[in-house]
């Protein structure tokens, strides 16, 4: 897996005529087996939706007794922290350590959105605050 590959969940709702080859990754999340981020940012663009860059990151460890497993763990473990609203990630940074008989994986998981509309709905999470006239 290389560096700016994606992950969509697998509700996650795509324009059509993207012809992305997908590949089951964890339980709620697929691999995007065929494209990078910009490369997929293009196509969903000419269609007219939007990939939307967004601020929060995950950086998670992983552990196992190669390489390819302790990335595993580390990209699912990033994965289930990504909020329920957004339905794309990107693999950001990848860095491995070797010790005797294991090997530890550094990620850094980038949020991603992929929507038809220009701006990202107004959340649950969205507090207003009142300040008091003076």
């Amino acid at each position: 897996m290389k560096r700016h590959a994606i992950f969509l969940r697998k509700e996650c709702l795509l324009p059509s005529g993207l012809g992305l080859i997908q590949k089951q990754f964890c339980e709620s999340w697929m691999s995007v087996e065929d494209t990078t981020a910009a490369t997929l940012d293009t196509k969903v663009r000419s269609i007219g939706w939007h990939f939307m860059w967004l601020m929060e990151d995950y950086s998670c460890l992983g552990v196992g007794r190669t390489a390819e497993s302790a990335r595993g763990r580390a990209i699912t473990l990033a994965l289930s922290k990504v909020k329920q609203s957004f339905n794309a990630a990107e693999l950001g940074l990848v860095k491995f350590t070797k010790y005797p008989g294991f090997q530890v994986a550094r990620i850094i998981l980038h949020t991603r959105q992929i929507q038809q509309h220009v701006s990202l709905g107004v959340g649950e999470e969205v507090v207003l605050r009142v300040i008091p006239a003076q």
